[in-house]
């Protein structure tokens, strides 16, 4: 039982984004330094490295969808964009520094097709970090879950409404 917590936790979502082509979601899940338009719970991401979308910038992130140590404080973190890929629609970032208790914490988000052969896509979200104090994997889960279906639905309307513009 010890070996098992000491396993390195992973875990993957998915968001289905119906009315949205995957040409139209990358532009804005690539946005690396603007992920608070559309992550509910972070207020703050902005630039202090690099510039958005080269790999090896990096972001910082503020807000409360994850506890930190700290109780009472905010919770940051500081991302590195690893690798972007235009052609495959997919992005590596990992967790340089934080407050929340992640240590060698790597994501990556991708953008697929839909498998139903409709005009919408999907958003993957895929996740590794050593188990964190305090936390449960399955809880960590369900909120990375409800976050990018959260953050599914705020890139669709925002799609639609440019869209209705035009």
């Amino acid at each position: 039982m010890e070996h098992d917590s000491l396993q390195r936790w992973e875990g993957k979502v998915s968001a289905k984004l119906k009315n949205t082509t995957k040409e139209h979601a990358w532009p804005l899940v690539k946005d690396f330094f603007n992920l608070h338009k559309w992550f509910p719970g972070l207020p703050t991401c902005y630039g202090i490295h690099g510039s958005n979308g080269e790999p090896g910038c990096i972001r910082y992130c503020a807000g409360f969808s994850i506890p930190s140590n700290d109780s009472g404080s905010v919770s940051w973190s500081k991302e590195r964009l690893v690798a972007l890929d235009d052609v495959d629609r997919t992005l590596k970032y990992e967790i340089v520094d934080c407050n929340i208790g992640f240590k060698s914490y790597e994501a990556i988000m991708r953008i697929l097709s839909d498998s139903d052969g409709s005009d919408g896509c999907m958003i993957e979200w895929f996740f590794a970090v050593d188990p964190v104090e305090g936390m449960v994997l399955e809880d960590l889960v369900s909120k990375y879950h409800v976050g990018l279906h959260l953050t599914a639905q705020k890139m669709e309307d925002e799609i639609a409404n440019s869209t209705n513009q035009i």
